[in-house]
């Protein structure tokens, strides 16, 4: 029965606020989450397609759930924005990836809906079979739903808890393909061409619908199958059921789709049958990523996250000023400038080619780029094939991203000592997408694997020279780290550019009372603090390291020895460091002097504007002057007189 008023989402503290709700109340619910995620969006910036695309899936199967009890488990979290709208954080929606605001993925410390959070794809079906596991163990029976997109599917570790999950026939697991054929950009490989033979097929569905029902209709069945007739059904689903179908179902799970997931009848008839279906369980829902936005439908890769936009015209809203080209820009256009005249040169990718800018070079030298799915183990494997037939690979995957392969990253690459080029995009603070995407840790990580050469750039014309000197280094591998956003707006060269000598810093300015060493984006910085410093009276000598391993200890130690007085600038955590080799070249030679590091220390980086994180951690350029100035140049109380 329909209810007399229609609840508005604005009303729903509680998801099981949606139990007894009637399709045409939900339709409406969905059309005000729609709403609200377009205009939160159009106004401050975030992921747009992935949340539109399965509001139905997300009240759907909240309604046949008891959220008291039961727990989902998104995949990513950036497609989980209706679920925070559901689950009491609509009132607080519109701070959204701002800081103090709520956080654009997943969190645990901000509900307790948010049951595991994550930034990283492919994570959900293991976390889940783990809960689902721990239930078993403690005697309870709450149920268990991972939800997962298809391109997150392409992940071997989804690949290796469907495995598992499936040889536990008395394990309850539902696992919701979220099937909107993208990741960020269009899905690659075999996965994805499987599921396109799938998505909505006729015969599926027809027999899904309706072959139980026409057997009812038989003489002597009536409304019950006998077991033997259970298995000829099974029998024929199987034979009209496209191959994943059968393929999961081999697998050991109970398959069930695909199913529109635009369709809230069909989607909650499905879920409630799966809920009864027991053991594994594999919900295949088709959706549209960017539904509700046409304009979102239509661009589904421009349209995946926004920075703030005109909702009217779906153009973002100008900057008052104009920005210098971002670094990934000047990266791609460098790149693909210098596999144009070298056929050898391979840019890969692992499903970020709009956010690493290999996308121009796709467009232009599509034999010589390679996508391959959310799976950056395998990229980094695969570079070091390409690697030992002669071939010059160029990994550009996210700083956050290249921790998931850090075991390729030594053992396939670096102890066989291939030439492999590693950039490492998004490195530094990023922002507002928060802990699960600051690229901190590379240096530290990096750093400290043999025969890898490390370094990053002051400024986006250094990466241009970096970039010639990644590919002209065949010695072993080498990596190089740059930040999201713009360039500092120095001027750039077309071609021509020199390689940086290996391990080679330089002097940018000279000083004799404090010896201030930057790397990558804080070299910028370290100038600025010299100007504030020279306000006060105090001379310092500014270092571009530019490598961090090898470092220019030649350069580094006289000139720490004379001046007396180091301050290391990084952005990346302290601990193991850039600043940490620094103080342990100096203990190498013998040079005990005063060292200062700044950087990240051991803390998380909440989402917050990058200048904002900054300012917490005493990291703008006047807070780090300061703190030299009361370090080392803070003049002696005079003693007190009795």
């Amino acid at each position: 029965m329909v209810k007399a008023t229609i609840m508005n989402l604005s009303d729903i503290t509680h998801p099981n606020q949606l139990h007894g709700l009637s399709i045409r109340q939900l339709e409406h619910i969905a059309l005000q989450i729609r709403e609200k995620h377009l205009q939160t969006i159009a106004a401050s910036g975030g992921h747009l397609g992935p949340g539109l695309g399965v509001v139905e899936l997300t009240i759907a199967l909240y309604q046949t759930l008891d959220l008291d009890r039961d727990k989902v488990i998104w995949d990513v979290g950036h497609q989980a924005y209706p679920h925070k709208m559901l689950t009491g954080r609509y009132h607080r929606f519109h701070t959204l990836r701002q800081k103090d605001g709520i956080a654009g993925y997943l969190k645990r410390c901000e509900s307790n809906f948010d049951h595991f959070g994550a930034g990283h794809a492919s994570t959900s079906i293991s976390a889940g079979l783990g809960m689902a596991l721990a239930r078993d163990a403690q005697g309870e029976d709450y149920k268990v739903v991972s939800i997962i997109g298809d391109g997150a599917l392409t992940g071997g570790m989804a690949l290796e808890a469907i495995n598992h999950a499936g040889h536990l026939p008395h394990t309850n697991l539902m696992v919701v393909l979220n099937d909107n054929e993208m990741s960020i950009s269009p899905n690659v490989g075999a996965i994805s061409r499987y599921l396109n033979k799938v998505r909505l097929s006729d015969p599926v569905q027809f027999l899904s619908d309706n072959l139980e029902e026409q057997f009812k209709h038989l003489p002597f069945f009536g409304e019950s199958l006998t077991p033997e007739m259970e298995r000829v059904k099974e029998g024929m689903k199987r034979l009209a059921m496209p191959k994943v179908g059968a393929v999961i179902e081999e697998l050991g799970f109970k398959y069930f789709g695909p199913i529109d997931g635009h369709n809230l009848e069909e989607l909650i008839s499905t879920f409630k049958q799966a809920h009864k279906a027991g053991g594994p369980v594999f919900v295949h829902v088709a959706t549209v990523k960017g539904k509700g936005y046409e304009l979102a439908e239509k661009d589904q890769v421009g349209y995946h996250a926004q920075s703030p936009f005109n909702l009217a015209t779906g153009k973002a809203i100008p900057s008052n000023k104009p920005k210098p080209p971002s670094y990934s820009k000047v990266f791609a256009h460098t790149l693909t400038t210098l596999a144009q005249n070298n056929p050898k040169i391979v840019g890969i990718t692992a499903a970020m080619a709009t956010g690493t800018g290999l996308d121009k070079l796709h467009a232009k030298l599509p034999k010589q780029y390679i996508d391959v799915g959310i799976a950056e183990q395998h990229a980094v494997t695969l570079s070091a094939g390409l690697a030992c037939e002669g071939m010059r690979p160029v990994v550009a995957i996210y700083s956050t991203f290249l921790q998931r392969a850090y075991d390729q990253v030594l053992h396939d690459v670096c102890i066989q000592n291939l030439p492999v080029f590693f950039c490492l995009d998004r490195a530094g603070i990023v922002g507002a997408d928060g802990p699960t995407h600051q690229g901190l840790y590379d240096i530290a990580y990096l750093r400290c694997i043999p025969n890898l050469t490390v370094m990053a750039p002051k400024d986006e014309a250094e990466l241009q020279r970096m970039v010639v000197t990644g590919i002209n280094h065949t010695d072993g591998p080498i990596a190089m780290r740059y930040p999201r956003g713009s360039g500092i707006g120095v001027p750039l060269m077309e071609e021509g550019w020199e390689p940086v000598p290996i391990g080679k810093g330089e002097i940018l300015r000279n000083g004799d009372d404090v010896l201030l060493v930057g790397y990558g984006t804080m070299v910028h910085q370290s100038l600025q603090v010299a100007e504030i410093l020279k306000e006060h009276g105090i001379e310092a000598t500014v270092i571009n390291a530019r490598f961090v391993k090898p470092l220019d200890t030649e350069l580094i130690v006289p000139l720490a020895q004379r001046i007396g007085k180091v301050v290391t600038l990084e952005e990346g955590c302290l601990m193991g460091g850039f600043g940490s080799a620094v103080a342990e070249a100096l203990l190498d030679h013998d040079v005990v002097v005063p060292v200062k590091r700044f950087g990240i220390p051991d803390k998380l980086v909440d989402h917050a504007k990058p200048d904002e994180s900054k300012a917490d951690l005493g990291l703008s350029s006047p807070q780090i002057a300061e703190q030299i100035r009361q370090l080392f140049f803070k003049a002696p109380q005079p003693s007190a007189v009795s």
